[in-house]
């Protein structure tokens, strides 16, 4: 260990060598890289973590720039995965990383997690969230949770020396047409810079003692205002009675096919004139859309069934291909005999291939 690196860190009182020890013994997994995943991944590798594992399967986007700050424009269209290890590693050349480009599932996840002491959930979806939370539960590993909304931000630790879980605050996943997303409606650069770093300071008050960690404890963060909050919620020891992982964490049935096209299709489609209904927000579309595509904000798709042509293919689009999946099952609902596929991966991964 380079002793001259850290001496800021050993200097600190009630920190010291031994914090700087632990820190080098310590393996933490980030799942994520993107806009919490950056920050956590950046400060934990200056700090000293000896091992960090990374799980993503995502590409660097134009749209990711003004929040996850270890990207430059060169890197869009590339692995998150590949840039994020070459920098990182540049950044600190002792630590060891290692990256696992594939999204979190039920068949890798114990797997993965098993080789770690902390997990620092990055994810920003719900059905990640509660498989991290299962998972963790049954190998009895603690996770630093966070989430973002717009202006604000959530910061938490759970299963910490069997403290309360995930589900102990969240019961149960909230339906996917209940959950606003950044995509559609944004979120403030800044704002994953701040929380990421608080759950980093928390991973390094897991790891070596310090300080007070927020366990049985939600931090919520108002950035307008610069207001924290801190809400206490208690254990339910039934939450620590997971033996075995569900067959599924996703919003969809999982015996639900959603038919999909892939963006090397849609070149050949936008050749063709084929109907794209791109279901994004006013001020997406505005910023950047597809020629002759047809705008119906996914709010007010059921209110403007008449600019669609159901004789023909409905092809339907938005930011990263999630809300794409609702607008084809609510038109579905309407015209069972009409043919509607969903664009995979949405605008960033047409503008990925693009680039």
């Amino acid at each position: 260990m380079n002793q001259e690196r850290y001496i800021r860190q050993t200097t600190l009182k009630g920190f010291g060598p031994e914090g700087q020890k632990k820190l080098a013994k310590a393996k933490v997994l980030v799942i994520g890289a993107g806009g919490l995943g950056v920050p956590v991944l950046t400060y934990l590798n200056a700090m000293g973590v000896g091992k960090i594992g990374i799980v993503d399967n995502d590409i660097v986007s134009v749209t990711n720039l003004h929040r996850q700050v270890l990207y430059s424009q060169e890197d869009v269209g590339y692995s998150k995965i590949a840039i994020a290890l070459k920098k990182l590693k540049t950044q600190n050349p002792d630590t060891t990383l290692i990256g696992y480009e594939s999204f979190l599932s039920t068949e890798n996840a114990l797997g993965i997690i098993g080789d770690y002491d902390v997990v620092v959930d990055a994810s920003d979806n719900f059905p990640t969230r509660y498989l991290v939370n299962d998972a963790c539960v049954m190998l009895k590993k603690p996770f630093v949770y966070g989430a973002l909304h717009g202006y604000e931000g959530q910061v938490s630790v759970f299963n910490y020396k069997n403290g309360p879980t995930y589900r102990c605050l969240f019961s149960s996943m909230p339906k996917e047409n209940e959950v606003p997303n950044c995509n559609e409606h944004g979120v403030l650069g800044i704002i994953p810079g701040i929380i990421g770093n608080l759950q980093a300071l928390e991973t390094v008050k897991v790891i070596t003692g310090v300080g007070e960690v927020l366990s049985g404890k939600l931090l919520l963060f108002n950035g307008l205002d610069q207001s924290y909050q801190k809400i206490k919620f208690k254990l339910q020891p039934d939450n620590l009675a997971i033996t075995k992982l569900q067959d599924f964490y996703e919003w969809n049935d999982p015996c639900e096919i959603v038919p999909t096209v892939s963006v090397d299709d849609l070149h050949e489609l936008m050749s063709l004139k084929a109907q794209i209904v791109d279901v994004r927000t006013i001020e997406e579309f505005g910023d950047c859309h597809l020629p002759d595509s047809i705008h119906i904000p996914l709010s007010e798709l059921e209110s403007s069934l008449d600019k669609i042509n159901f004789s023909n293919p409905v092809y339907l689009l938005c930011q990263s291909g999630k809300r794409s999946e609702i607008a084809l099952k609510q038109l579905q609902s309407v015209f069972p005999e009409a043919t509607f596929f969903s664009i995979l991966g949405g605008l960033n991964q047409y503008l990925a291939t693009c680039s």
